[in-house]
């Protein structure tokens, strides 16, 4: 890839996996609008690496508390680290069964124009909904096992492109009865084993295949580029949640969503 490819893709990596507009959906439709080679699953791993280590760093008290509390946990006694530690687990075990089954039967089909369209669509007007009619009292000490383990359906579901794995983790937060800012964070921390699971497979399938070393440049870079893009969109959409929702969100998805169906029809 050219140097100025990898920025863009980097930068729309960075900013719209923490923005519920949905990363994967962009990354798809980037060689479509620029007639671009599709950059193929290793590249997006390594842009989604670049903002797991975004969520990595932004949260680092969080990450802390959670490794010295799985010690803890070792030692059979529960802290509030250990516990979110243990709903992480849960809330990724959804997403890493789905996610076998879609690289069994092939990801492929889901790389589609027509399909972002309709997820797009589809999700922008569930996410109203939750938004607009859900209770908004809860916050992360109220997140229990059936609770995750629902939020993290919702994160398997968003393998699809153009839901939005964030998107689709606070809407179903919304739901449940969480508040936004709260909704945001868990959502981000939730994607700390699922992009860990996520690049450890692909990367392990590239380098068994012998295709990691022809791109593990390109791939370092955009990394890099996405993690800092990343910890702007992390720090903007939190202050964002505390004073405003999600209607730009679903604007926006309804207005690509459309243009996207146009397009394909």
């Amino acid at each position: 890839m050219f140097l100025y490819q990898i920025v863009i893709l980097s930068i729309i990596q960075g900013l719209t996996e923490f923005l519920p507009i949905s990363s994967s959906g962009h990354l798809v439709l980037l060689p479509h609008f620029f007639g671009w080679k599709d950059q193929g699953h290793l590249m997006d791993v390594a842009v989604h690496v670049g903002t797991l280590g975004s969520v990595l760093i932004y949260f680092w008290r969080d990450v802390l508390s959670m490794i010295t509390g799985f010690f803890q946990l070792l030692r059979g006694k529960i802290t509030k680290g250990g516990k979110l530690f243990l709903l992480l687990c849960v809330g990724t075990v959804p997403a890493v069964i789905f996610g076998l089954i879609l690289k069994r039967y092939g990801m492929h089909h889901f790389r589609s124009v027509a399909l972002i369209g309709w997820t797009m669509v589809g999700y922008a007007v569930v996410m109203h909904i939750a938004d607009r009619f859900a209770p908004d009292h809860k916050g992360i000490a109220d997140v229990t096992g059936p609770k995750v383990f629902w939020i993290g359906v919702a994160q398997a579901l968003a393998l699809i492109p153009g839901t939005s794995r964030s998107g689709a983790c606070m809407t179903m937060m919304r739901f449940l009865g969480f508040n936004r800012p709260e909704a945001a964070k868990f959502s981000f921390l939730l994607a700390i084993p699922a992009i860990t699971a996520a690049a450890s497979l692909t990367a392990y399938d590239a380098i068994k295949a012998g295709a990691f070393s022809s791109v593990y440049k390109d791939a370092s870079i955009a990394a890099l580029i996405a993690f800092v893009a990343g910890i702007g969109a992390i720090n903007f959409m939190l202050k964002w949640l505390r004073r405003g929702d999600f209607t730009p969100f679903v604007v926006y998805r309804l207005g690509l969503g459309g243009f996207l169906l146009y397009w394909a029809y």
